[in-house]
């Protein structure tokens, strides 16, 4: 009976001894493995940042890698430690059905907050749609669409964007130039015809989302002036937030690329100053390369 007792004595104390084992061991892997990085059941492949993208879409991407979509993609792979790779699809309708709702990639890099077809990350900018004009030219300080000074004038606007309500409302359509917003982009672009009116005196001034209207005119020669939309009193608000978009069930993903946008917020703007991107704060004033210096 003593021996039975010691015997039993002796497996009891082993099973705890491999339950602490195994303990320390569940221990040291969580803590390797922070909450929220789970990506084996969300992710097509864990090792390789896969990237939804439009492959003829300037300045936000293009199959060539020159959009700062795509190099903001290179900057999260790297910090990632994933492989980059693309899921390239015209960015019209069904692009998010057939990419990421496809699970042909995990991440659209350019995602509008509050839209519905996709879960949003929270946002890495913020900017509005902006009147571009030739500098010096009797609308270089026009900054809404409200100003007298635009009665008359002939005005570039793409068909369908919210701008033209606002346009509408201030009795503005009747001389404007419209350019379409369904195209083919590997031949065609509304937003460089429209900056080419204007460089030409084609048309008095353009009307632009944001980041197109500071990409192209800060390529025209001369440069052209861009001033974000920012105080519209009649018609719909021209501001908006952009994040990235996910699935709505991928919500590890969704937390590692919250904590990505975070921790590189300010390289993400110096990125997309690069680019000519006009960005806002959430008070509407500017934030520059020489805001940001003097916030570090």
């Amino acid at each position: 009976m003593a021996i039975a007792a010691s015997r039993g004595a002796w497996a009891f104390s082993m099973f705890c001894a491999v339950l602490i084992v195994q303990l320390d061991h569940g221990l040291a892997l969580a803590q390797a493995r922070p909450e929220g990085t789970d990506l084996s059941i969300e992710l097509v492949d864990p090792k390789v940042l896969r990237v939804c993208a439009d492959p003829h879409n300037l300045p936000f991407s293009n199959d060539k890698g020159e959009g700062f979509e795509n190099k903001l993609a290179e900057l999260l792979a790297q910090k990632l430690g994933k492989k980059l790779a693309y899921a390239f699809f015209p960015q019209a309708t069904g692009f998010v059905r057939m990419t990421l709702g496809s699970h042909r990639c995990d991440v659209i890099v350019g995602f509008p907050q509050g839209d519905d077809l996709a879960q949003g990350t929270n946002p890495y900018y913020r900017t509005a749609y902006a009147l571009v004009a030739k500098r010096g030219s009797s609308l270089n300080d026009v900054a809404t669409l409200g100003d007298e000074r635009l009665k008359g004038k002939r005005i570039g606007i793409v068909a369908g964007t919210p701008p033209g309500t606002n346009m509408a409302v201030n009795g503005l359509m009747g001389s404007a130039k419209s350019y379409p917003l369904m195209i083919d982009t590997r031949i065609d672009s509304s937003a460089e015809a429209m900056i080419k009116d204007v460089t030409l005196g084609e048309i008095d001034a353009g009307i632009l989302w944001g980041p197109m209207a500071g990409y192209y005119a800060k390529k025209a020669n001369p440069p052209l002036r861009v001033v974000p939309l920012i105080r519209e009193t009649a018609g719909p608000r021209l501001v908006y937030r952009i994040g990235m978009g996910v699935r709505a069930a991928d919500q590890n993903w969704k937390r590692l690329l919250n904590r990505f946008i975070q921790e590189n917020q300010p390289a993400i703007n110096q990125l997309l100053l690069d680019f000519g991107v006009p960005l806002l704060d959430e008070n509407d004033q500017p934030i520059t390369a020489e805001t940001m210096t003097k916030q570090r």
